[in-house]
């Protein structure tokens, strides 16, 4: 791991560094739920001092990542059902009010054509069920919506909330229900934000963010999977 600091340290603090190489071993099950690992053992394998890894661990903790235990370094949390629910309603609050924005703003068929052409990719990738490329244009969607809709804060705060989700996301997919009818409402709401009629794209992005809680839920149940 120590390489990458190497690559990057021209561009990046330490800090940063550490916390970036930290969540993508979190949201990328390399330390899965449960895993603990104290602060010098942390340091050694990153190859840095004790003080920038606390300093990152402050964050992931306040992103409801870790949990920091004293004298026990960090713990990656666990998501139960109720941790996933909770995460979606907030995902659906603040995407409607992304949706809200971005309508408002009644962008150019230009600036839109990146959303478009992510709607296509999860159409494409359904024809030939790849799960994993209709995921990667899913994220793409979801990613251009939040940027798109111009507000700064609710961009950090969508991204802080869907990194929580990762996880149980990328464990989940492959045990749900193709996704045709999910499919089926991105292009709905993007058709929505093209016509400018902001009401009629934020309730169906609403209904569409309850129907991916309610299929989350089900698989949670019916594979009795305790915590992700």
């Amino acid at each position: 791991m120590s390489e990458l600091f190497e690559e990057q340290g021209s561009s990046l603090s330490r800090v940063e560094q550490a916390y970036r190489q930290l969540k993508n071993n979190i949201l990328n099950n390399e330390f899965p739920p449960g895993y603990q690992a104290l602060e010098p053992e942390i340091a050694k394998n990153l190859g840095v001092s004790r003080t920038p890894v606390r300093e990152a661990l402050i964050r992931l903790e306040a992103e409801k990542l870790i949990e920091l235990i004293p004298r026990r370094g960090m713990r990656v949390l666990p998501l139960v059902a109720g941790d996933i629910i909770e995460i979606n309603q907030v995902l659906t609050g603040l995407e409607c009010m992304a949706v809200e924005l971005l309508c408002k703003k009644k962008p150019s068929s230009d600036v839109l054509q990146p959303m478009e052409d992510s709607v296509e990719e999860m159409y494409s990738a359904l024809d030939v069920d790849d799960i994993d490329s209709w995921a990667e244009a899913e994220e793409k969607f979801h990613r251009l919506l939040v940027s798109l809709a111009g507000n700064k804060r609710l961009a950090v705060q969508v991204d802080n909330v869907r990194a929580q989700a990762y996880r149980a996301r990328k464990i989940t997919l492959k045990l749900r229900p193709k996704p045709v009818s999910s499919t089926s409402g991105y292009a709905e709401v993007f058709e929505a934000i093209t016509a400018g009629d902001w009401r009629k794209a934020k309730q169906r992005h609403y209904e569409l963010r309850n129907e991916i809680s309610e299929i989350l839920t089900e698989v949670l149940d019916r594979y009795q999977l305790p915590h992700l």
